[in-house]
């Protein structure tokens, strides 16, 4: 007889310690759009380290709570069998407070550990040694040392042959794209990206910035050298503030905004590139269920979730950009 299975079960946990909340933005942490590869970070031993997951307990510890990491979790939770006890921690942004919970986690009943966001995947790695944790939505796994016989993790790259071919498509005669960055937050693109985007004929032109009060004179000497602004997730530049500012100067010189966001072509943007966060949650539970009794070995799997893309039509009619039929049907969002 098929035994029954009883409702799911959801336990917030707070800590009443005051903190500091993280910025509450909807930005997703990929600095484009996202193509994820799901890797382990070495070889997992996990022989009677847990039971199958089956009925058995998860802890979600969260970086913040902000709407891409939400939605992370709820995929997650929507592919695991429906008897999994959730215990949910957030870390409201602050590493401390993260590593106290994650210690809480060490001396429970929890079975595995879901960490999302980078300061959720560094506490859990720093306190938590004899639990496998998967982490998730961190967008350079290398720069936080995310390495230990526990961890594996969903990790981020950034397809963006399949962008550039896009704009190529929408702008034939685009021959340089901006961006800002705050080195000291965010990785400039790498040499692939460069190369990828000389064969389509495009160059990149960056700019660094150190302070939120250095992007608008940045900027401006910026915008007259370019026929496009990417972009990044860079808190330093991209704020709820600053993204009106960056629109208004762009769009005074004719030229579009490239997202990672579909809020972004809501307000205003050209086009915006993105990766569902429910997706990258979904493959974290396959990487939960994955770790069985007894497994020894080093498996790796790549995971490809679909390009998502939003277009602005109002935009592309008032900066004069014709876009084919043929990209307004690929679009998921179109305003």
């Amino acid at each position: 007889m098929e035994r029954s299975r009883s409702p799911r079960k959801v336990v917030t946990v707070a800590l009443p310690i005051p903190v500091e909340a993280m910025q509450q933005r909807r930005l997703l942490p990929t600095i484009l759009v996202w193509s994820i590869t799901a890797c382990f970070s070495v070889a997992l031993s996990l022989t009677a380290m847990i039971a199958p997951l089956y009925g058995y307990e998860v802890a979600i510890l969260k970086s913040a709570n902000i709407t891409a990491y939400n939605q992370a979790v709820i995929g997650f939770k929507s592919a695991m069998p429906h008897d999994t006890v959730f215990v949910e921690y957030d870390l409201k942004g602050d590493l401390t407070i993260g590593r106290t919970y994650a210690a809480k986690i060490r001396a429970s009943n929890a079975n595995v550990v879901l960490a999302v966001g980078s300061k959720a995947a560094v506490a859990a790695r720093l306190e938590i040694l004899d639990i496998p944790i998967i982490y998730s939505m961190v967008l350079h796994p290398a720069k936080y040392d995310l390495k230990a016989p526990n961890l594996v993790g969903v990790t981020t790259k950034a397809m963006i042959g399949q962008q550039l071919g896009t704009l190529r498509t929408i702008m034939p005669n685009l021959k340089r794209i901006g961006y800002l960055y705050d080195p000291n937050k965010t990785l400039p693109l790498s040499a692939e990206v460069i190369a990828q985007a000389r064969q389509l004929g495009m160059t990149f032109v960056e700019r660094q910035v150190r302070t939120t009060e250095e992007v608008p004179p940045v900027l401006r000497e910026l915008l007259p050298e370019v026929e496009a602004l990417w972009l990044l997730s860079d808190s330093t530049v991209l704020t709820e503030e600053s993204f009106s500012f960056l629109l208004r100067a762009a769009f005074d010189r004719r030229i579009p905004l490239i997202g990672f966001d579909p809020e972004f072509s809501r307000r205003g943007a050209l086009i915006s590139f993105w990766i569902d966060p429910a997706d990258i949650g979904r493959e974290a539970a396959a990487l939960a269920l994955a770790l069985l009794p007894g497994t020894t070995s080093t498996t790796s799997k790549s995971f490809t979730p679909r390009q998502r893309m939003a277009l602005n039509l109002g935009t592309a009619h008032y900066l004069g950009i014709t876009i084919p039929p043929t990209v307004q049907t690929m679009a998921d969002e179109v305003y």
